[in-house]
């Protein structure tokens, strides 16, 4: 065999262990099988020596991409390992299972992808549970602290004391952690319940007993907070005074009649109501006494607190009703009209939106009691009686109290014409004229039927129209009832005609003290 065959058949050899040796390392590092084929197709264009390729160009290209896949491969070793260890770090703190990969294969790119999302997956997780736990951590160091509470748990232990790098973030524990915190919550909430109740019972005491301010200014410091010391203290204040107070029974007592009738008139009770609880009028002041009134107390205090909202809305009513009668009585006050400034019209404009006001008002309070009345199964009663029929009344009788005030002024501005018809604009007494015979003192002179005469009504009745006084030229009776006398007239003129009285008929009748209803000069009779 000549040499060239010889060295032929080793170039075979040599090429045949390459490509061997090649499909070996796309196996190793997980190469699929339609780029097997593809890397197949170039290395047999190289063999077929297109574009003058040499062999041994061929064996150094070869060898160049087995260095460049090796190096691929060592790199992918290198960052999968790199992944399991942030993988088993990330999940040992937040109890999570490890990524299941396969050690022994190099990994393909979208699987080393795939495993970089799962670790920044996990990376995201840790931070926000991480800032949730620190974020719960403090408030229970607060609630702690407030409760002087230890940490007697190893859980509640390994929150405040131990790392906060340390602390499982397990869902589990996570869950844990809000569980704690809101006991912890529950307990601060509950104990400053029992404080702000200690401390209203203080100022309770403080008033009853007529505690002076210094002695009170004493304890002020725990007048806030809600700390096992301040809680403690407070208890302490409270049965001092309750001890202080059973050594002032009637004192405390006479107090908590006060603000009863207090509440009394919040809930608008009536009188027989208040009759109604008859322990208030008993001066045998024992400590059974006193429980009964702190008793009755608390009843009354909640429930004016339960129907606060009602109440309010009728002492608004109250107070809108006692203005709107308050410009009701300065409206008919003729006293008015010498008004300066413009109160006035202030007040005028006032009692019109009042008029507009208390109707709606009171439909908004009829529907809210509706249904507060179908709520309870039981009526709503404001001074013993039903709201709306006591708005009824309050109505009914402002009605009357006005016609009555009407009526008073009618027969006020009725006796003042009839007055100014026999006297003029400003009244005097018969025995005071002139030309008119004397008079026993202290008798007024009547006018009536009997002692009008036909002459008489040539009388001048200009007082009714223009207040101005002129004497009849024809003198009147006597009081002794003889006929009256003539005398003569200053100017010289005939005494009037008696068939002149019909002329002056239409406008006035005298019969006895009645007049006729007609209108003089903004005179209504």
């Amino acid at each position: 065999m000549r040499r060239s065959e010889i060295v032929a058949e080793e170039s075979i050899v040599c090429l045949q262990s390459a490509l061997n040796h090649l499909r070996e390392i796309w196996e190793l590092i997980g190469i699929p099988e339609d780029q097997r084929l593809q890397r197949t197709e170039v290395v047999k264009k190289h063999i077929k020596e297109e574009g003058e390729t040499t062999i041994l160009q061929l064996e150094k290209d070869l060898r160049t991409q087995v260095e460049l896949m090796r190096k691929q491969k060592k790199e992918r070793k290198q960052e999968l390992k790199l992944l399991q260890e942030q993988d088993r770090e990330l999940c040992e703190i937040l109890c999570m299972p490890h990524y299941v990969v396969d050690s022994a294969s190099v990994p393909s790119l979208e699987e080393l992808n795939q495993f970089r999302q799962h670790v920044a997956t996990l990376r995201e997780t840790k931070a926000s549970r991480h800032q949730e736990f620190v974020d719960i951590k403090k408030q229970i160091i607060l609630c702690m602290e407030e409760l002087d509470h230890t940490p007697d748990t190893s859980f509640e232990r390994d929150v405040v004391c131990e790392d906060e790098d340390a602390f499982c973030l397990s869902l589990e524990n996570i869950a844990t952690l809000q569980k704690l915190l809101r006991q912890l919550e529950i307990r601060k909430s509950q104990n400053e319940a029992v404080c702000e109740g200690l401390r209203a019972r203080i100022r309770e005491l403080w008033d009853r007993l007529q505690i002076p301010e210094e002695e009170r200014e004493a304890v002020a410091t725990v007048m806030t907070g809600s700390k096992a010391k301040v809680r403690k203290a407070l208890q302490l204040e409270v049965d001092r005074l309750e001890e202080l107070k059973m050594q002032n029974m009637k004192k405390v007592i006479e107090a908590i009649r006060v603000e009863l009738a207090q509440y009394w008139d919040h809930c608008f009770y009536s009188q027989e109501q208040r009759q109604a609880f008859a322990p208030y009028y008993s001066d045998d002041y024992t400590e059974d006494l006193l429980q009964l009134h702190d008793a009755e107390v608390v009843r009354l205090r909640n429930y004016y607190e339960v129907h606060k909202e009602l109440f309010e809305g009728v002492q608004k009513w109250e107070e809108n009703w006692r203005l709107f009668l308050e410009f009701e009585r300065k409206a008919s006050d003729p006293s008015r009209f010498t008004n300066r400034g413009g109160n006035l019209l202030k007040e005028e404009k006032q009692r019109a939106k009042l008029q507009k006001t208390l109707p709606k008002l009171e439909e908004e309070l009829k529907a809210q009691i509706e249904m507060w009345e179908q709520e309870h199964a039981q009526a709503f009663v404001v001074n013993g009686q039903k709201f709306m029929e006591y708005v009824a009344e309050q109505w009914e009788m402002h009605r009357l109290e006005k016609e009555r005030a009407k009526q008073e002024r009618q027969i006020k501005n009725r006796k003042q014409t009839e007055t100014e018809m026999l006297y003029g604009s400003a009244p005097r007494t018969p025995g005071k004229r002139r030309g008119l015979t004397p008079n026993t003192p202290g008798k007024v002179r009547k006018l009536n039927t009997t002692i009008m005469s036909n002459a008489t009504a040539n009388s001048s009745i200009r007082p009714v129209f223009g207040g101005t006084m002129y004497r009849s030229p024809v003198s009147r009776l006597p009081p002794s009832g003889n006929k009256p006398v003539a005398t003569s007239s200053c100017s010289g003129k005939k005494t009037p005609r008696a068939g002149r009285h019909g002329a002056n008929k239409e406008n006035l009748e005298l019969n006895g003290s009645f007049l006729s209803a007609r209108t003089f000069k903004g005179f209504q009779i």
